[in-house]
């Protein structure tokens, strides 16, 4: 499903350029539930970013479905992203004026969906990820944990192909983030949407079935459970 090849990403900070990805490698079959880890600057995020086509690589190649995503222009990239990934992310980033009704909903409205429809998907993802009842509170009225469910729900209620998870538990303690891990592996199980983490939280790499270790932009260990 996924590809990554041979792909390099340079940053400049003023006069220094920083290799944060050296010529890394990686293949992702379909229905993973698989998680990237290593230490701060190894470069972990800067792959998931690729891979969500939030940035392009310095060079390589990425083919996500089949599709080669190098090259395109912010415009495609930003049209692929909202039709096949859904994004969860450490701080929920949940639109805060906006029930968990209308932060689910709102991204089938930008896909065109409206009606009956829209509002059978939306209350039928809430109540999967656990938050029936709850369609009308608004984030500062949910704990961390039911954020984080609507911020699932969200990334799910489009059918992505890929799930996009960047320290998914960084904000949860360890309860909450036991039951949001359990619920994202269900969902898996259930959907079969592929799941790439980045973490360094052990937990995580607990339940995932398949552990990428980064080192120094490139890929030091690949287990799979």
């Amino acid at each position: 499903m996924i590809k990554v090849d041979n792909v390099f990403k340079d940053y400049r900070v003023g006069e220094t350029v920083v290799h944060a990805l050296r010529g890394l490698s990686l293949e992702v079959e379909r229905g993973e539930f698989l998680s990237i880890a290593g230490p701060s600057g190894s470069g972990k995020s800067t792959l998931l970013n690729l891979i969500g086509c939030l940035d392009t690589a310095t060079s390589g190649e990425i083919y996500i479905c089949g599709q080669a995503v190098s090259g395109r222009s912010k415009k495609e990239l930003a049209l692929f992203r909202r039709e096949r990934i859904g994004f969860v992310f450490q701080s929920f980033n949940l639109i805060p004026v906006l029930s968990a009704y209308e932060n689910v909903s709102f991204v089938l409205s930008l896909l065109g969906e409206n009606g009956s429809r829209l509002k059978e998907r939306t209350l039928g993802i809430l109540e999967e990820v656990g938050l029936a009842g709850l369609e009308d509170r608004r984030p500062a009225e949910l704990s961390g944990g039911q954020q984080q469910r609507v911020a699932i729900a969200r990334a799910l209620i489009k059918e992505p192909d890929l799930v996009l998870a960047d320290e998914p538990t960084a904000n949860l303690d360890s309860a909450n983030g036991r039951e949001i891990l359990k619920l994202m592996l269900e969902c898996n199980q259930r959907h079969g949407t592929t799941f790439i983490f980045s973490t360094h939280d052990p937990m995580v790499m607990e339940y995932a079935r398949r552990l990428v270790g980064l080192q120094d932009g490139k890929v030091s260990r690949d287990e799979r459970k």
